[in-house]
């Protein structure tokens, strides 16, 4: 079976398709920016990633969420809750962790069907 890497670069490739799942790298937003403009920055991104393979997030199979804060949880889901398939929702995760940098406050990781 074959692996297609999407954007790989010297540590890690944005997407890896393997047989009809694609896993994409944990996005994230722009350094700074709100918890809601950086989540809707990575759900753009998962969205252009998902579908350069053939994929959408009506596709989606898992979802990790990493926020800098858990008390951001109701600003980042406001946003998920507006972007999510109600009819196709994945399974998720969300729990608190350091990022790269002070500067980012969500980080997403989906899995999807393609």
């Amino acid at each position: 079976m074959t692996i297609k890497r999407i954007n790989p670069g010297s540590r890690m490739s944005q997407a890896v398709v393997h047989g009809n799942t694609v896993y994409l790298a944990g996005q994230v937003g722009t350094a700074g920016a709100s918890v809601a403009d950086q989540t809707k920055d990575i759900l753009d991104k998962i969205d252009a990633l998902l579908a350069e393979v053939g994929s959408s997030k009506s596709q989606l199979l898992q979802a990790t969420i990493w926020l800098a804060d858990m008390a951001d949880f109701q600003e980042m889901n406001a946003v998920w809750d507006s972007w999510i398939d109600p009819q196709n929702p994945p399974t998720r995760a969300c729990g608190e962790s350091k990022l790269a940098t002070p500067d980012y406050t969500v980080e997403i990781i989906v899995v999807a069907a393609v």
